[in-house]
């Protein structure tokens, strides 16, 4: 169905600019005095796009928290277990040999740092689809330096492997002579997986003459934070106040860190053109997080069974958290009701979804909140995603929803000296016992009951510095074309 908009395209720009606009509040085009009547006007302004705020996100899942650093840091637990999926055997591991020595390819594991032992048991698959091919083997020699171990197969008739095929390898227990002693035993330490953001510094300043304040124009105006009155320059400092607090959300959605000799690195620190560090500059955003750390599908959508239960398969490898939010734009809202409405499709009667009948009668519910499918799924509209001057509309890199899991985990407080719940997103903002800057705002000038400089104008000021850490960005899904 084709859709007609008039105006022909989108109106994406509000009416603010650096100066009051006489047009918009206080005059009349083509209107003068010698007109014979004065125009009808009606005082109040009308609230054509609604609530145009987009935050919320993070106030709904995430938790803020001081700090007092230019970086953070935090640790999350590895895996209990070992298991290596991009291994091999070497040249002379052929059909029929009772033992071999398999090289482990896994990216991550550092020369000297492969924790197997021997007397360890192992199960060792071909990684081919559809493959039959797998033993059981116990290792008997292990070489850190070159990251490979040797394995004497439990079955009579050796490896069922060829050269040089992919392995997935993973242990499972491990078996010793009677009386022997724990000389070829080796400690292995806890496994932790180190992260790190910085936080950045937003900005936002709205500035009007002593002048103009003395200008009473004659619309009311509201905001969406319920401010009113008769002074344009109320409401367009309320709409920046707004503003920025929409980009203190939306800057830890999509901030980005900068790459090593990018612009941005040079820019932000003053450097010399292609010689700004990667870790100076730039912030790491929910997007990016999941996207380096998490799990993301490029299919974009859950408009098939098929799709959910790939996404349920994943989150068994991972944390496995019970319940989970889907924050979607519209249209995958809508792939995820089509393809729940036709679980039920060839119900008795016509349609029938959830715990009732729809009759003639009632009002028919075309739409889901959430279902159940090995876990709890619950389904919430993302208005970041579908506002038309946010990411509405987007096509390269559009991204359609983010699965979030609803739960919390414990981490040290450094501030409450103290374990404490968190939930898995958290806002860590700068501050001290002197420096409080979550949420910082002051008037200068000479006007509007300022008095800190000869400036003839009042100028409000606001600024943050923060940064989003994404705690088991694991669990997080991440849905884009």
């Amino acid at each position: 169905m084709a859709i007609t908009i008039l105006p022909l395209s989108t109106a994406l720009q509000p009416s603010a600019e650096r100066v009051a606009l006489t047009s918009n509040y206080i005059g009349n085009d083509g209107f003068t005095f010698a007109q014979q009547y004065l125009p009808d006007l009606m005082e109040k302004e009308f609230e054509r796009y609604g609530n145009r705020s987009v935050s919320s996100f993070l106030r709904m899942v995430g938790a803020e928290m001081p700090s007092n650093s230019d970086l953070i840091k935090w640790a999350e637990q590895g895996r209990l277990h070992i298991k290596y999926i991009d291994c091999a055997g070497d040249t002379g591991t052929t059909i029929g040999d009772d033992t071999a020595t398999i090289a482990v390819n896994d990216t991550g594991v550092g020369t000297g740092k492969l924790p197997l032992k021997v007397g360890q048991t192992v199960m060792i698959s071909d990684n081919t689809a559809a493959s039959t091919k797998s033993n059981k083997a116990i290792i008997t020699a292990v070489s850190t330096s070159a990251n490979t171990f040797d394995v004497a197969f439990y079955e009579a008739t050796g490896s069922t492997f060829g050269t040089s095929e992919k392995l997935t390898v993973f242990v499972y227990g491990s078996e010793y002579r009677k009386g022997t002693d724990a000389a070829d035993l080796s400690s292995v330490e806890a496994e932790d997986n180190i992260y790190e953001n910085k936080p950045i510094i937003l900005k936002e300043k709205y500035t009007v003459s002593g002048s103009d304040m003395a200008q009473i124009g004659w619309i009311e105006v509201t905001t969406e934070n319920g401010a009113t009155g008769y002074l344009w320059y109320i409401k367009s400092e309320h709409e920046t106040r707004l503003r920025f607090e929409d980009y203190l959300e939306t800057a830890m959605i999509e901030a980005v860190p900068a790459e090593a000799a990018s612009g941005a690195a040079d820019y932000l620190q003053g450097a010399t053109a292609g010689t700004g560090a990667a870790d100076l500059s730039g912030s790491k955003g929910l997007f990016h997080q999941i996207e380096t750390n998490g799990n993301v599908a490029s299919a974009g959508t859950l408009d098939s069974l098929s799709n959910v239960d790939d996404v349920i398969k994943r989150l068994d490898k991972e944390g496995a958290i019970e319940e989970n939010v889907l924050f979607v734009n519209r249209q995958l809202s809508f792939d995820i009701d089509d393809m729940l409405a036709a679980q039920s499709s060839n119900a008795a009667g016509g349609v029938s979804y959830g715990l009732f009948d729809n009759d003639t009668d009632m009002a028919l519910n075309l739409g889901f909140t959430g279902f159940r499918r090995g876990y709890d799924f619950y389904k919430s509209d993302w208005k970041y995603l579908n506002d038309a001057t946010m990411r509405g509309g987007i096509v390269a890199g559009n991204k359609n929803g983010v699965l979030v899991p609803a739960g919390s985990t414990t981490v040290y407080d450094q501030v409450l000296g103290k374990n404490a719940k968190r939930p898995f997103l958290h806002v860590r903002y700068r501050a001290s016992e002197t420096e409080d800057r979550k949420y910082k705002t002051w008037i200068t000038g000479s006007a509007g009951g300022a008095a800190t400089s000869d400036l003839d104008a009042m100028q409000v000021n606001y600024l943050s510095e923060r940064a989003l850490c994404v705690l088991g960005a694991n669990n997080f899904f991440l849905f884009e074309d």
